[in-house]
Formats: structure tokens, sequence, C-alpha cells
């Protein structure tokens, strides 16, 4: 079995705009630069029949390249924050592709996550924040601003657990955005 997701990368220059907010939020677990990037759809543990015939079906997405950009940040968990991101500006290409990447995992059978798309680039996993801190960090960076940058393909990535360690993401299929 492997866990799956499909993905936006995001590019390093962006993420150096990203990697000074990742400070000053007691109980965060900050995330490393290679684990950055935009879920379009996760898709959980499959087997790997299953993850050739989503590979497929992913395949034939056509969609347009599109600019993204970074628009503040926020936080999940309202009461009790779980987690610290930052704001991906919506698009209707960006809103399609997370749509489509759905879609095509539904037509062979994998439920996605259910929860509503909402583009965002995961900073830190919380554990124990307050609500009052959460709310501090939000303000603090709400006027970060980053891009635009031009979408031009998406990924298939692995979640890969390693014992004692943080998990690894792999593009295990990339697919071009546009021609």
């Amino acid at each position: 079995m492997i866990r799956l997701f499909a993905g936006l990368p995001v590019p390093e220059d962006i993420i150096d705009r990203l990697e000074p907010l990742q400070t000053g939020l007691n109980g965060a677990r900050w995330r490393e630069r290679g684990h950055f990037h935009v879920t379009l759809g996760f898709f959980g543990e499959v087997s790997e029949i299953v993850a050739e015939e989503l590979d497929a079906e992913i395949g034939k997405i056509a969609a347009p390249q599109f600019d993204m950009e970074i628009e503040g940040v926020g936080w999940f968990g309202r009461k009790e924050p779980s987690l610290v991101f930052a704001t991906v500006k919506r698009s209707a290409p960006l809103d399609a592709l997370a749509r489509d990447c759905r879609k095509a995992a539904e037509r062979i059978g994998v439920k996605p996550d259910p929860k509503p798309f909402k583009p965002h680039v995961t900073l830190a996993y919380l554990n124990g924040t307050m609500l009052e801190d959460a709310m501090a960090w939000s303000e603090r960076w709400q006027v970060l601003r980053a891009g635009p940058w031009t979408a031009d393909r998406f990924h298939l990535y692995e979640s890969i657990a390693r014992e004692g360690k943080k998990s690894v993401y792999e593009p295990v299929a990339d697919y071009p955005l546009g021609l």
C-alpha cells in the first residue's frame, strides 16, 4: 500500500519567502522545504495497481498553465489550531484542476478527502498551540505576499513514512499543464 496525493510544487524562490515565517509559535512542528506544495487532492492509502490506475486517469487531465500567488496566512482548527499555512489565492483554473483531480480518483473508485478544497501551503502542524498564539502569529504575517509564479506542472506524490522521522514526499508522476 502506498499513500498518495496530487499537488502543485512550490518554486524555490517562493519557499525562500515562506521560510522566515517559521518562527515564534509555541507547539509548531515546522515543515521542511521539501514538504511545501499545494494539495489538489489527497487519496490516502491505495494498492500499487490502484496507484497505476490513478496515474493513468490523472494523466488524462487537460488543464492550462496559470498564475499562482500567496496572499497572507491562516490556520485550521478555529478553536483548537491544528496547523498554520500560507494562503494561496484562489483562481478558476486552480479550482478546476483540484476538482478534476478529485473526479479522476472517484472515476476509479478512490474516495478523495471530503474536506472542501482550500488552496494553501502547510507551514507547520500544531500540538497544544493556544488560539491566541495562532491569532498573534497570523496577524504578524498576514501582510505576506509572494509571487506570482506560473504553475506549469503538478505531481502525484507518495508520502513515505520513515521510522522515528518526518515523512518524505516523493513525486512519482509528473503532469505538464498547458502546451
